[in-house]
């Protein structure tokens, strides 16, 4: 599901609701997520997951096509951790 789809499926369920209102919904609760994570804050939302921000140190790596040594630079990224909830109900617990 993309964010459009996902917009227009609040949408569908909630008619007393503009879609222009779901969609600055959608988005602000995105931009709170993503600036949350960018202060390198944990964001958990109880019974789906956590987000976060791992670090990965620099390294030497090595180019495949050549195999030439390369330095990859110290980097940060997102990282998510499904929550008890969301995994029971992918592995049929409910």
């Amino acid at each position: 599901m993309i964010r459009s789809e996902l917009i227009q499926k609040i949408a569908d369920d909630n008619p007393h609701l503009y879609q222009r209102d779901v969609e600055r919904i959608v988005n602000t609760i995105f931009d709170e997520i993503t600036t949350a994570m960018s202060g390198g804050n944990r964001v958990e939302l109880r019974g789906f997951g956590a987000f976060s921000v791992k670090k990965r140190d620099a390294r030497v790596g090595r180019n495949p096509r050549t195999g030439e040594t390369v330095h990859v630079e110290e980097k940060h990224v997102p990282f998510f951790k499904t929550g008890k909830l969301l995994r029971d109900r992918l592995n049929g617990n409910s």
